[in-house]
């Protein structure tokens, strides 16, 4: 073989190899591939709009149109303190699903066939958006507890016990970001992306304990609310900021997280390696 044909040949077999990768230059790709997708939420703010207005419209829209009926007349404030906990999963998950669309819109730009003509692990394109996307997490919580505080929500534990529910909704978010990148990698357009998305979203939110009690549900659906997941980050959420047993809700939320992960995250990869 000759020495041109072995240099023409490096590029492209750099480009697959990402094995040979360490981990300081993943992290350095990962870091890269980070500050671009946050120069893109830059020049385009817009993009920003439903991690800045869903949290204002959701907690004023519960708490007020529906707090009456569920708190009982007059009693809005307590019902307050028993949504926004609630929210925190449901903000994680609705992130989460933006997730999907945008990878499928990069996808069709164009914008993902040039990462993966690049000598960078495969990996780091998904673990880069997942870092921006839980950023945008962080602003829609905080977003959120400002508004909960400005209308008297009230921590009755500690404002440690408090981050410890922020960190939790950030980890069981991010990996549920996973799955919505597969479905963004698999499904043909970012609506059906969204449409399958939502399929999977309303029964899992309304038939939680994010909006109200379980205890008046039917029995088969009172069940089924002890193992959604999101029942548990409501619950140990709500118990770490008001008080209340939290081991059981947070070891099943970590054990979701963990479970999600370890089998979507390989997918995913797998995925973005092969999609034409």
């Amino acid at each position: 073989m000759s020495t041109a044909t072995a240099t023409a040949g490096a590029p492209a077999k750099a480009a697959t190899g990402e094995g040979r990768i360490g981990p300081r230059a993943n992290l350095r790709h990962i870091g890269a591939l980070a500050r671009r997708n946050m120069l893109q939420i830059k020049q385009d703010p817009e993009s920003m709009f439903d991690a800045v207005l869903m949290p204002v419209i959701f907690i004023l829209l519960f708490t007020y149109v529906f707090g009456g009926s569920i708190g009982g007349k007059g009693n809005e404030r307590e019902y307050l303190n028993y949504l926004v906990p609630g929210l925190m999963a449901m903000m994680g998950m609705n992130i989460s699903m933006a997730v999907g669309t945008g990878i499928n819109d990069d996808f069709k730009k164009g914008v993902m066939d040039r990462f993966r003509t690049m000598p960078i692990a495969r990996s780091s394109v998904l673990v880069a958006k997942i870092v921006v996307e839980v950023g945008r997490m962080l602003i829609a919580t905080s977003i959120l507890l400002g508004m909960g505080f400005a209308l008297g929500l009230t921590v009755s534990t500690s404002v440690l016990h408090l981050l410890a529910a922020v960190a939790l909704s950030m980890v069981f978010g991010a990996s549920l970001m996973w799955i919505f990148i597969l479905l963004g990698l698999t499904m043909k357009t970012p609506q059906a992306v969204q449409g399958i998305a939502m399929i999977v979203l309303m029964p899992l939110q309304f038939g939680s304990s994010i909006f109200a009690p379980t205890t008046n549900m039917p029995g088969w659906l009172e069940a089924f609310t002890e193992y959604n997941p999101l029942s548990n980050l409501a619950d140990a959420a709500r118990h770490l900021i008001r008080g209340g047993p939290v081991a059981h809700s947070v070891w099943m939320v970590l054990a979701w997280s963990v479970a999600i992960t370890a089998v979507t995250a390989p997918l995913a990869v797998s995925r973005f390696r092969r999609k034409t």
